[in-house]
């Protein structure tokens, strides 16, 4: 019973902090808006056109970004730590952002006009070095410590791939600074269908998987004694990973630290419950990724931060203070 209430508070606590989150998002920007104005827009747009446009136009779509985009980040980071045993794995680290990162330099330097057809070849990066750690991984039957090491080599290789076109291109490297960096400022409703309905499926599907992920804290010789097909399982997690953060990627910019960050402290609170982290943690993405980008945008106002930097910022000393805190209880 102690268990259950525990867990009640905790997601109660998460979702009302998300909503909170959310309503300060729409609340306040560059633009200012009386309290009055906004409820204004919000229930009567009619009567309150300007306000509600901003709201609609601008904020709306912002919000709605950073709620997918810290989900499916989180998510993936969720699974990739799960089936590599890793505390580090991400989807920075395993090459998936630096693979979305090479194929968006490489467009803007083959078709440097062709800035529509940047999310897909975000999303086709990611996704090809998926399938390429997939590969490398196949020859060793798809243990974890082939996926890392697959996936540090691949992000090293297209890291240098990525040094070579900026050299060759700075136009090209100019437009990719802003991609690189991450950022929620500039992507409309249209841009946001596909994504979430990849990322929706994804997390469907990994709660589906998570009683057989829960045994993998015990190793694979005993969690495939227990009748769980671990090749199988890894496999589909990887793949469910990837294409989550590629769709957060497509829209978003190779944001860092959600997907290592926020799966580090919802296991801490359900206590390593697979199913349990693998639904908290979308939410904690999400609503770090709001909080990042609304303190991005009000506290160094008129100048506006972007939100890459910002989960930098406050994910380096969280990092650290993670670090020194496994230090002491080792």
């Amino acid at each position: 019973m102690k268990t259950t209430h525990r867990n009640t508070v905790i997601f109660g606590s998460a979702l009302l902090l998300l909503c909170l989150a959310s309503l300060l998002s729409l609340r306040f920007g560059s633009t200012y808006l009386p309290w009055s104005d906004f409820w204004g827009a919000l229930f009567s747009p009619a009567e309150h056109a300007v306000s509600a446009t901003i709201l609609r136009a601008v904020r709306l779509p912002r919000l709605l970004a950073g709620l997918l985009a810290g989900a499916g980040l989180a998510l993936s980071g969720s699974l990739l730590q799960r089936v590599t045993d890793n505390p580090l794995a991400a989807p920075g680290v395993l090459g998936l952002n630096a693979g979305a990162g090479f194929f968006v330099i490489l467009t803007l330097t083959c078709l440097p006009a062709a800035h529509l057809l940047l999310p897909f070849a975000a999303f086709a990066g990611a996704m090809l070095a998926a399938l390429l750690i997939l590969a490398l991984s196949a020859r060793f039957g798809f243990d974890r410590i082939s996926v890392m090491l697959g996936g540090i080599a691949l992000s090293a290789l297209f890291g240098a791939g990525i040094s070579f076109l900026s050299v060759l291109d700075t136009d090209a490297l100019a437009s990719y600074t802003d991609f690189s960096v991450g950022g929620l400022g500039y992507v409309f409703l249209e841009d946001l269908t596909l994504p979430a309905l990849i990322i929706a499926l994804c997390f469907g599907a990994a709660l589906l998987l998570s009683k057989k992920l829960q045994l993998f804290c015990l190793g694979d010789t005993l969690a495939a004694s227990l009748g769980v097909n671990v090749k199988r399982v890894r496999l589909l997690c990887l793949v469910l990973a990837a294409a989550s953060a590629a769709a957060a990627v497509s829209f978003a910019g190779l944001l860092g630290y959600v997907g290592l960050l926020v799966p580090h402290v919802t296991r801490k609170l359900t206590r390593g419950n697979a199913r349990g982290e693998l639904l908290l943690s979308p939410i904690g993405g999400a609503v770090l990724l709001v909080s990042a980008d609304l303190a991005g945008r009000l506290l160094f106002s008129p100048t506006e931060v972007p939100v890459g930097i910002f989960t930098a910022l406050l994910g380096v000393p969280f990092f650290l203070i993670l670090l020194l805190g496994g230090k002491r209880h080792a």
